[in-house]
């Protein structure tokens, strides 16, 4: 009986520990310390080295008000997954830039998951893999069922919203 007990405590803890959401470890690939695997919005903006940067480029980013228009037409129940390094600075430039504009289209934050990878941009238990992830930030858009639209990779290629303008248009 024991025996039986501390194994299932084991395994809880285990469990537990594999979800834990907003982790901190030091990267050594950095040497600091940095988010890993899923995030919260909140535990993204309010982690000391990302927030410097993403409450005043948050509070001044101004997402194009006609593009703004056609994504709020398009915009349906896509999910989007967003891998970003907290460490990066692509990532504390467009990541604010980015919510920015799912604020301003109003889409739902329970479709949104957020991702932190190491220096290597890994993340733990497999929660990345298939995704290809060579450079952060990476936002990808899903459709409903789960079928990649598209993806902005880094930084875009016109602006956050045009791009995303872009993808969404395609599913149409």
């Amino acid at each position: 009986m024991k025996y039986l007990l501390s194994t299932i405590l084991i395994i809880l803890s285990m469990n537990l520990s594999a979800q834990e959401v907003n982790k901190k470890i030091h990267d050594e690939a950095h040497n600091k310390d940095i988010l890993i695997n899923a995030c919260t919005r909140e535990g993204v903006v309010t982690f000391p080295e990302f927030k410097e940067m993403y409450d005043p480029l948050y509070l001044a980013y101004s997402p194009d008000a006609a593009t703004m228009i056609e994504l709020k037409k398009l915009v349906k129940k896509e999910r989007i997954k967003i891998i970003l390094g907290t460490w990066c600075g692509d990532s504390k430039v467009n990541v604010p830039n980015f919510f920015k504009v799912l604020d301003a289209m109003q889409f739902k934050e329970k479709n949104v998951d957020i991702i932190a990878v190491d220096g290597h941009k890994k993340a733990e238990n497999g929660i990345i893999d298939g995704l290809d992830i060579k450079s952060v930030p990476t936002f990808i858009v899903y459709d409903k069922k789960g079928k990649e639209l598209g993806r902005i990779v880094e930084h875009p290629k016109t602006t956050l919203e045009g791009d995303l303008l872009a993808i969404l248009q395609k599913k149409s």
